[in-house]
């Protein structure tokens, strides 16, 4: 029987917090309890992501649900003298409310995650992630268990389409129905893949799940290959992952061990074996043809599809392809039932989902809320939302084949239907918040450069139409600009979504065509006016010194990379046109809003 210790502490090791030192915390403090000889009552938990990514590295003790935020090695010691011998809570490691400064010492009370309804993320920052003891002491199996020896296939089947669990790696397609199709197609051998391939800039939810509860990956995964009649799963992950990697692989190892995985899972004479596939992190291979190409061991780009995967898929087999965050749904539906699941979000979107919050908010991370909120409880109640008391100007949702949603539509919900309705989509699920300081030109720039490059050119559609429009974005950021841009870039947008072999062409115009939508005023501003509104794009923007307001105090001078700007102590400096290189640093570091853009 396990030893029971007074008191756990529950210290994130996720690669966000690995990045501050969670190592350096983590061995600290099994350092200072050995030292003081309280191991045999205190024990030193690594833990996956808990979503607080900006208060990094987190700790959390137990009982009592302490949470400590940007914990480093040195306070290690005061928190064990403090809180594990005395009781006492160290305030100044403490969240701190926003507005009024006080400390918010319990994780529930935190405003980020006051809204929140963690059910994927339910054991992410509360288990280890390499002992599967941990999730077995929390139910995690008994879903399995239950659908091996009290449900049969078609039940399961029935179950997660009466969920209404819609894909939730982007395209949102239905669930069950692609159980079922993957069951009811011919042949005897199928596959099942989960993609835990994200590519989209900001995103991390996959990433975090894999690191911080790969069992309950697993467990979805083993369900459904019962139902499907599968014997045989892959779980493609990005080679930028290697922490997700090594939990999968140990999660891998321990179900088998345990008898969960491979030749009779728990004597019920079901196999199932999973392997993991490295991808190189080519954007494409997020798409379902050019995922099963990679796995194949083949140049990952689509193919055109005369057959649905649920029918020819890997190596022509009949194979069903789930996001990682998909299948960790699973157990939760077959344990609680549809009907608990369908009793969150939206008519057509049910549950709860996964978002990453990055950019300009105030709380940026991992948050898991239902379907149906809207952008602005997002944003504002658990993002904190926009530093330095910015406006906040739009929200691009859906990563580089989403789009960019204005300030107006912040009342919108957020499920798949409004976001489609609105010019964006769901996707995986990352969210790039901008204030008023964000150039939409620039923005709609970025992502079909980015476009450009993640293309794999196998259609003309796609790689001549993409670099087309960026063409144009580039004449017009750079003051060349004409009006019949703006119809050149419509009909462009229209033929490459129309065109294109597989999503990542048909929606590549979203950020234009959105923001085009929303924001015309910009791109006019650039082109009639040539000014950029926001002072981001250079060939439109020069900085000056308003001599009435410069104190003299020589900062801008001192801080200026090219050392463009002069002028004496006390007076009124200048700045060398010829030598400015529009960096902006000027502008941000000084204290008297003399420096000025026109």
């Amino acid at each position: 029987m396990a030893e029971i210790r007074r008191a756990n502490v529950m210290v994130c090791r996720s690669t966000g917090c690995e990045a501050s030192d969670a190592v350096g915390v983590f061995d600290a403090m099994r350092e200072e309890i050995k030292r003081r000889g309280l191991d045999s009552e205190i024990d030193v938990v690594q833990t996956g992501c808990r979503g607080f990514c900006a208060m990094g590295p987190v700790m959390d003790i137990y009982p009592g649900g302490i949470f400590y935020c940007q914990v480093q090695p040195a306070d290690v010691p005061e928190i064990v003298e403090e809180t594990l011998i005395k009781g006492r809570v160290v305030e100044r490691l403490t969240y701190k409310d926003t507005e009024t400064g006080e400390p918010i010492p319990i994780y529930e009370d935190i405003p980020f995650y006051n809204k929140q309804v963690r059910n994927v993320l339910r054991f992410c920052g509360k288990v280890d992630p390499q002992n599967i003891d941990e999730y077995i002491a929390l139910g995690g199996y008994s879903a399995l268990g239950h659908a091996l020896f009290g449900m049969t296939p078609e039940e399961i089947i029935e179950e997660v389409k009466a969920s209404g669990l819609r894909g939730r790696g982007g395209g949102g397609f239905p669930t069950g129905r692609k159980w079922e199709a993957t069951r009811d197609a011919p042949g005897d051998v199928k596959y099942v893949v989960a993609n835990g391939d994200e590519g989209d800039p900001g995103a991390f939810m996959d990433r975090s799940l894999m690191e911080a509860d790969p069992h309950s990956i697993l467990e979805g995964m083993i369900i459904g290959a019962y139902a499907i009649g599968a014997h045989e799963g892959f779980i493609y992950v990005r080679d930028e992952y290697p922490l997700a990697v090594k939990n999968l692989r140990i999660a891998i190892q321990q179900a088998k061990d345990y008898g969960l995985l491979g030749e009779n899972i728990l004597d019920s004479g079901f196999d199932f074996d999973v392997k993991i596939v490295r991808g190189a992190g080519a954007f494409v291979c997020g798409e379902s043809s050019a995922l099963m190409q990679s796995l194949e061991g083949k140049v990952g780009e689509p193919r055109p599809k005369h057959f649905h995967a649920t029918e020819r898929g890997l190596w022509d087999r009949p194979t069903c392809l789930n996001n990682v965050k998909s299948w960790a749904n699973i157990p939760l539906i077959i344990s609680a039932g549809a009907d608990w699941f369908t009793s969150m979000g939206t008519e057509g979107s049910k549950g709860t989902n996964t978002f990453c919050l990055v950019g300009k908010i105030q709380n940026p991370g991992l948050i898991e809320v239902p379907m149906g909120i809207t952008l602005r409880e997002i944003i504002y109640d658990i993002g904190g939302g926009i530093p330095d008391g910015r406006e906040f100007k739009a929200v691009q949702t859906g990563g580089p084949s989403g789009g960019c949603i204005p300030s107006d539509l912040l009342d919108l919900q957020v499920d798949f239907d409004r976001l489609t309705e609105a010019g964006s989509m769901m996707g995986s699920g990352a969210m790039v918040i901008m204030d008023d300081r964000t150039c939409m030109v620039d923005v709609a720039r970025y992502f079909l450069d980015f476009l450009k490059e993640e293309s794999c050119g196998k259609c003309t559609p796609c790689r001549e139409g993409i670099k087309s429009m960026l063409t144009i974005l580039n004449r017009i950021a750079e003051g060349h600009g004409e009006m019949a841009d703006l119809d050149a870039l419509g009909a462009l947008a229209i033929t490459v979504q129309s065109g294109s072999l597989c999503g990542l062409g048909k929606t590549a115009p979203n950020p234009v065509l959105s923001t085009l939508r929303y924001f015309r005023d910009e791109y006019v501003a650039h082109i009639e006016d040539h000014t950029c509104p926001a002072g981001v794009c250079k060939a439109l923007i020069e900085y000056y010194i308003d001599a009435e307001l410069c104190t003299g105090c020589g900062l801008c001078s001192r801080k200026c990379p090219q050392e463009a700007i002069s002028g004496e102590k006390k007076e009124a400096h200048t700045i060398d046109l010829d030598l400015c290189i529009k960096c902006g640093v000027c502008f941000d570091v000084c204290r008297f809003d003399a420096v000025g853009m026109r």
